[in-house]
């Protein structure tokens, strides 16, 4: 990996290693003559023809609800910065859910600003500009141009966004200017952008920037049918992860569960942006830890692998689904008698999730089968009523059933309790159903046999007008189905 130049007129200030490092004769000087050679001769690459973005039309919809629940209110938010990952290297960026979703942009830096204006507000983008060909910043920055792709100039992505863009470096002090000039009540989304938050502080309150964020975890409960389109093409790639894992079985079994992580990111970089989160490629006893991302223990024939995954789209929307295959193609008696007892449960579960219903019905449906299962196989003494009461099947069920999907693997994370797990169902919601059983390895109150043996299942719902709809149901479930598709694949 190549290191970058350093514009002559950076500062100590602004960067004192490099400019040491410049000191220290690690960088050749910039002769005036190569200054004036990197500015001339470049051809005029402006795209004219662009036309929206699909999805900026939904994005104005949620803009303008926003806009309704806090009228007379600046509010502000960010997209958020690089973090550097190490030295001079950063981490890939992923602009904040509230951003991406009010706006469709990704770029990092980026303010979404909601003006008070009469009674709406005025919307507008602050981004960072096209690399400036005057003072080399294009190819001298190691953010500029020649060394991480072409940005799009503010024309080009107020025709892409359907939004006024200004140059983000003027950002806070402008931001702050205006509410000094400007006196409103003014919320900002935190955690996302230091430089804003204090340039606001002043005008902000704690209490009033959560309930900002609150609202707009809320204002993700129901998806549109724009956004429920990118979750069912991030079911469909992930459809298509796991089909392409149960395929080089045999060289994970060659290697490490790494073999069965790497297949699943390499359909995920095809097929859509990333992961949607860590994948769990959990084989054997590592099954039985919820959120084992390790994936650097041994794929044994005879086993079970527990393969929880999700490809995120190029509009950063997740799949989130779960298999638990045999390695060898084929369930044994007992791992066929705990994988049909997790598909009942979750069978229960997903018959529960349709528009009325209570948000927790479908756990309660789910956990009332295993219960059953665990009462007649003698783990637990009945009956299967008081076991729920006291809750005592989550030493092996564990973890809630479901949760809502969207932009974030958990999404709507920040929504009120009666918004949310004390919610009524209406159709537009999606959500997971992922019921399990997890019998650890030392776990001495269960047979020996059981064991070491983790079960889960788990499909993304889309609650529809008349019931639901899976969006992951490509992938078998049945244990049948599970073997004669693994049969397929590897015939």
């Amino acid at each position: 990996m190549t290191e970058e130049n350093l514009a002559p007129e950076e500062t100590e200030e602004a960067a004192p290693q490099a400019i040491k490092q410049r000191k220290n004769g690690l960088y050749p000087a910039i002769s005036d003559e190569l200054t004036a050679v990197m500015k001339a001769g470049w051809a005029d690459t402006e795209l004219r023809d662009l036309v929206p973005a699909e999805q900026s039309a939904y994005a104005a919809k949620r803009r303008a609800a926003l806009s309704a629940r806090f009228p007379g209110e600046r509010l502000v938010v960010p997209a958020g910065n690089l973090k550097t990952r190490s030295n001079d290297t950063e981490y890939s960026f992923r602009a904040a859910t509230e951003y991406v979703h009010l706006t469709g942009d990704q770029t990092e830096d980026a303010v979404l600003v909601l003006e008070p204006q009469g009674d709406g507000h005025d919307a507008y983008l602050y981004l960072l500009p096209r690399s400036n060909r005057e003072n080399g910043e294009f190819w001298l920055s190691g953010q500029g141009e020649l060394w991480v792709g072409r940005r799009h100039s503010l024309a080009e992505a107020e025709t892409l966004l359907g939004l006024p863009a200004r140059d983000v470096r003027e950002a806070a002090a402008e931001l702050a200017e205006r509410a000094e000039e400007h006196p409103a009540v003014t919320r900002v989304v935190r955690g996302y952008d230091a430089g804003i938050e204090a340039a606001l502080a002043p005008h902000t309150t704690k209490h009033g920037d959560a309930e900002l964020k609150v609202f707009l975890s809320e204002l993700r409960l129901v998806k549109d049918e724009w956004e429920i389109a990118q979750l069912q093409a991030a079911c469909d790639a992930t459809t298509k992860g796991f089909t392409d894992v149960v395929r080089e079985l045999a060289q994970a079994v060659a290697t490490s569960e790494r073999w069965i992580e790497g297949t699943f990111f390499r359909r995920a970089r095809v097929d859509g942006n990333d992961v949607g989160y860590g994948s769990i490629c959990a084989a054997g006893p590592h099954a039985t830890t919820l959120h084992w991302v390790r994936n650097d223990g041994q794929v044994r024939p005879g086993e079970l692998l527990l393969l929880d995954a999700g490809v995120e789209t190029t509009t950063l929307y997740t799949a989130d689904v779960t298999r638990t295959l045999p390695i060898n193609g084929e369930f044994d008696e007992l791992q066929r008698k705990i994988y049909q007892a997790v598909y009942d449960a979750q069978e229960a579960g997903i018959a529960a999730v349709k528009p009325g219903a209570r948000y927790r019905d479908f756990h309660e449906a789910s956990q009332q089968v295993l219960a059953e299962r665990l009462v007649e196989w003698g783990l637990l003494e009945g009956p299967v009523e008081r076991v729920l009461e006291l809750g005592l099947q989550r030493r092996w069920t564990l973890h809630g059933t479901g949760h809502m999907l969207g932009l974030d693997v958990h999404d709507c994370a920040q929504a009120r309790v009666e918004s949310y797990v004390d919610c009524v169902l209406e159709p537009g919601m999606v959500l997971t159903v992922e019921p399990g059983l997890y019998f650890q390895a030392d776990d001495l109150t269960v047979p020996e046999a059981y064991r070491g043996i983790g079960v889960r299942i788990e499909d993304d719902i889309l609650v529809t007008a008349d019931g639901n709809r899976n969006l992951s149901a490509a992938l078998p479930r049945t244990a049948d189905e599970v073997e004669s598709w693994m049969a397929s694949l590897n015939s």
